[in-house]
């Protein structure tokens, strides 16, 4: 396999884009390589600038629920491009996306979409806030909601691959009214409240953690979270925008049957275009501009071509069998990653929720932050780049989660078992 054309691209863009990539973990120097260029993709492959084809697990780190290039959500978005690509006003399809993401989550009873999955929890942060009139936050350890200064503290996914958790150009006044707390211990978040039981305004979780890999919570963690929200003032805020409808039309929280105050959703909602959005309880919501005081705004907000795909996606999900075939999928690819683990007596731990997975790399339980880091990352890199030699394209991260599609086919998941079983035998 050649990536001659991606290297030398590689190294015309990094004289003008910062390490040659608009995003970090892009880089892909937690693996010890350099990217394919991604000339186009359609189902469930991805297609480079060298003609390397290869079977995606990444899907745009999530939004290709259906694959690549669903004939629906294609034929609906260039529809809606020869209506114009943007008004800066209100239009039917903000309501008709709003009607469908608050039938999938009853616990929202009003939304506001925005333009990613950053800023909706940055406004849902100062939403918070405002209503509380209480200015300190909980976030947990490895969990990202984004790089916005207060919520980037102890951060995972790619701020953990590169070494630098706490970013630097975060003012310290700023970070110091965030707690950082351990996911799936409930203890280190009564300490906080204990601490400052008049002075948080909400705790803000990944209810199943995509960004240190796939963890999933514990001894009822999430019921207990929002027990001991009540019971300080606090608000519960879900970030489900990566796991919301991966698992479900409704997010973990309905597998949990949890009832959070508010809710950040993206990446699915938008189809695969750029998206964001936060909602919740109607007496909250109330207080955000311009039905209350709370200012936030946004040019390119409901921007048709986002909302139409997030229709046509959000549709699509609710036929019938399209969950079940689905999770069936992703069921089979992880039950026989896991048998040849097991075979080969490799020191690895599975976390599945829903169509996202982790296979991390230790042979100890993986319930936080800490417990993740202590997987091999040079054995990860070893697996990546051969999975990559074999025409299977994984995240470039150990502390990311594996997404698969309703577009990935039995070929597809035997193919990429063949691949896993190479790799497995070249580590």
């Amino acid at each position: 396999m050649k990536f001659s054309k991606s290297s030398k691209l590689l190294e015309r863009a990094k004289n003008i884009l910062p390490g040659g990539v608009n995003s970090p973990v892009r880089a892909f120097r937690a693996v010890g390589s350099n990217p394919p260029f991604i000339k186009k993709a359609k189902g469930s492959k991805i297609y480079d600038i060298d003609g390397n084809i290869f079977i995606d697990y990444v899907g745009s780190w999530g939004p290709m629920i259906l694959g690549h290039c669903h004939p629906k959500v294609a034929e609906a978005v260039k529809k809606a491009v020869d209506k114009g690509t943007s008004y800066g006003a209100p239009t039917p399809l903000e309501v008709e996306l709003a009607e469908l993401v608050l039938e999938a989550f009853p616990s929202m009873e009003m939304v506001r979409f925005v333009n990613s999955g950053t800023e909706a929890a940055m406004g849902v942060i100062r939403l918070a806030r405002a209503y509380t009139k209480r200015d300190r936050i909980i976030k947990f350890e490895g969990c990202y909601h984004g790089h916005s200064d207060s919520l980037l503290v102890k951060a995972g996914s790619g701020a953990t691959t590169l070494g630098v958790p706490d970013s630097p150009g975060v003012p310290a006044d700023i970070a110091k009214n965030t707690y950082t707390a351990v996911y799936n211990d409930i203890n280190s978040v009564k300490m906080l409240f204990e601490k400052d039981p008049e002075g948080i305004a909400c705790v803000i979780v990944e209810p199943v953690p995509g960004n240190m890999g796939v963890v999933l919570p514990q001894n009822d963690f999430l019921k207990k979270l929002k027990s001991l929200c009540e019971r300080y003032g606090a608000l519960l805020i879900l970030d489900e925008v990566m796991s919301g409808f991966r698992s479900t039309f409704g997010g973990v929280q309905k597998l949990y049957e949890i009832d959070p105050d508010m809710t950040c959703l993206g990446k699915v909602i938008g189809g695969g275009l750029p998206v964001g959005a936060f909602g919740g309880k109607k007496k909250i919501m109330q207080n955000l501009s311009p039905s209350g005081p709370v200012y936030q705004a946004g040019t390119l907000s409901g921007n048709p071509l986002a909302m139409t795909a997030g229709i046509a996606t959000l549709k699509e999900l609710k036929k019938k069998g399209v969950y079940e075939k689905l999770l069936s999928t992703t069921d089979k690819l992880c039950n026989g990653v896991e048998e040849m683990a097991k075979k080969k007596g490799l020191p690895a731990r599975l976390a599945k929720s829903g169509s996202m997975f982790t296979l991390f790399f230790t042979d100890s339980p993986v319930h936080n932050y800490s417990d993740a880091k202590k997987s091999n990352l040079e054995k990860f890199g070893k697996y990546f780049r051969k999975m990559l030699e074999n025409c299977v394209y994984l995240p470039p991260s150990q502390f990311e989660a594996i997404f698969v599609s309703t577009a990935h086919t039995d070929k597809d998941i035997a193919k990429t078992l063949d691949a896993v079983k190479k790799a497995f035998r070249a580590i």
